[in-house]
């Protein structure tokens, strides 16, 4: 289940606001009209989305809009649940057989939890089970990081786009060095084109690619423990076995202690209810 991340929302308007702040306290009110210039936006936007679609095919650039719902969204999938949940399914499984895990794929969202109890269930062999799941994380890995190119190959090119911007600002400027009342005007709309893309860069697409690359690891991580929770639960281990080798990937003391009291509870009403 997918949910709103404020936190990236948060952070880029936290940095504009602050950037703003910043001018106004130093320059007024009317500090803000003189960092605005069209033609430096033209040359820097224009610029980036000429050197993407050059860089990316077709079918990458479609991607971007699906990525940049991911910067903006996050797994709601906490591991204390998911161990409880292997719990449960391992409890089952050794109360009445493996293939009564099939009625529980009514109750799992996930499609990598389904997909490997579903081969749980048919008999696959354990080692063929990681191997299949773990072709499907390296595919996932794959197409994280061409979508989080996207955002990489941004961050370079907003900053060289600001670059050339002010480059040609100077040789506008140079070439009216007749009139010298023009040199600062120029010389600050020449910088400003620098400034667009460094924001840019610094502040929306470089924070945006660790934010992705943040989650992948994230998820890889997620579902190596749902790797080895399947392969428990096919091998028939007991759930106190596999609440302690699947809680062994938990680092939070307090969080290890919610799931032991979790899953000492179900434990108890089972037995109860057998």
């Amino acid at each position: 289940m997918r949910k709103r991340d404020i936190l990236t929302p948060i952070g880029i308007t936290l940095g504009f606001i602050m950037i703003m702040l910043a001018i106004l306290t130093n320059s007024g009110t009317d500090g803000l009209a003189s960092f605005a210039d069209i033609p430096s936006i033209f040359v820097v936007i224009g610029g980036l989305i000429a050197s993407m679609l050059i860089t990316f095919k077709k079918e990458q650039i479609k991607m971007t809009g699906k990525v940049l719902k991911e910067a903006f969204n996050k797994n709601d999938m906490q591991l204390p649940e998911l161990i409880h949940l292997f719990i449960r399914l391992s409890e089952r499984a050794r109360r009445e057989g493996i293939l009564a895990l099939e009625n529980e794929l009514e109750d799992v969202e996930d499609p990598f939890i389904r997909k490997g109890i579903l081969l749980a269930v048919d008999g696959i062999e354990p080692e063929v089970i990681t191997d299949i799941m773990n072709a499907e994380i390296t595919a996932m890995e794959d197409r994280h990081y061409k979508g989080r190119l996207l955002f990489e190959k941004a961050a370079d090119y907003a900053p060289a786009w600001g670059m050339i911007g002010t480059l040609i600002g100077l040789v506008l400027m140079l070439n009216t060095l007749s009139d010298p009342s023009t040199l600062g005007p120029s010389m600050a709309v020449a910088l400003l084109t620098t400034l667009y893309g460094t924001v840019l860069a610094n502040l929306v697409f470089t924070p945006m690619a660790g934010k992705l690359e943040a989650k992948t690891e994230e998820e890889i991580f997620t579902k190596q423990i749902i790797i080895e929770g399947i392969i428990g639960v096919q091998s028939g281990q007991n759930p106190r076995i596999l609440e302690e080798k699947l809680g062994a990937f938990l680092t939070n003391d307090t969080t290890k202690r919610k799931v032991n009291e979790e899953s000492a509870s179900y434990v108890g009403e089972s037995v109860n209810g057998a």
